[in-house]
């Protein structure tokens, strides 16, 4: 084993939700494992061969654990099918992220230290973005970022799309077993509304982001109609829950206040 590896605890592991991810999740995982073990891989349904490569990968190395799901059925229900595996052998918190390269492996130790030091928190990853990033998505964020703002009355989510953080299971678990939405790509900021409405703390750290060109081996599944239809329903959704709870949200601000 690398000496740079950091031999996680029981209660944490890294989890990696993969769809059709091309070669970057070979590099991902590689880079996931220097960093910490365990590390967990769940399979979405992919047909690109990653799945082969990284179950070969696995048969050598038992600090890698892969999941192989028979078809895709998106990245939230591929988190949960992680989580509720990983809380039946006892793990407590994941730190998820994205197979594809894009999020910072080297700062998994740094994540992993804030979650231990507060275990009820979630630890949110805030993208600093390099200068080459693609525009419309770094600017239509501000978009969904705002909307999380209002829903949780400005409780302290720094990004609510980035999936670079770390959740601690049991509530993650339950906020998913209260609805039927939170299984594809509006997983990440649904996620951390329904939290955060559930008075789970949000802790923000910055953390690099890169966006790979097609030559560098980069993919995305991110479909701009699609995907920003999803999220205009969910924050339809999440407006009505917040004007529902509004009571709530503003006796525990003014609760929380010195």
């Amino acid at each position: 084993m690398n000496d740079s590896v950091r031999d996680g605890p029981s209660t944490h592991l890294v989890l990696i939700p993969s769809y059709n991810p091309g070669v970057k999740v070979d590099e991902t995982v590689r880079s996931a494992l220097a960093q910490w073990s365990p590390v967990w891989v769940v399979v979405d349904g992919s047909t690109d061969g990653s799945a082969d490569r990284l179950l070969a990968m696995a048969a050598g190395d038992d600090r890698l654990h892969v999941v192989v799901l028979p078809r895709n059925v998106g990245k939230g229900a591929a988190v949960l099918s992680g989580i509720e595996l990983a809380a039946a052998q006892g793990f407590t918190h994941v730190l998820t992220m994205d197979s594809d390269g894009q999020h910072p492996a080297h700062l998994i130790p740094e994540f992993m230290a804030a979650s231990q030091a507060q275990p009820a928190a979630m630890v949110l990853g805030v993208p600093v973005f390099a200068a080459d990033a693609p525009r419309l998505r770094v600017n239509g964020r501000k978009v969904s970022n705002g909307w999380a703002d209002l829903e949780t009355l400005w409780a302290g989510i720094g990004d609510s799309l980035f999936g670079f953080r770390v959740y601690p299971i049991a509530p993650l678990r339950e906020v998913m077993a209260g609805q039927r939405w939170m299984r594809r790509f509006d997983f990440d900021p649904e996620a951390v509304v329904r939290m955060c409405w559930r008075g789970v703390k949000p802790i923000n750290l910055p953390a690099t982001v890169k966006y790979f060109r097609p030559d560098e081996g980069g993919v995305s599944h991110f479909n701009y109609l699609r995907d920003n239809l999803l999220l205009t329903w969910m924050h339809s959704r999440l407006f009505l829950g917040f004007v529902l709870r509004l009571p709530l949200l503003v006796a525990r601000r003014l609760f929380q206040r010195p």
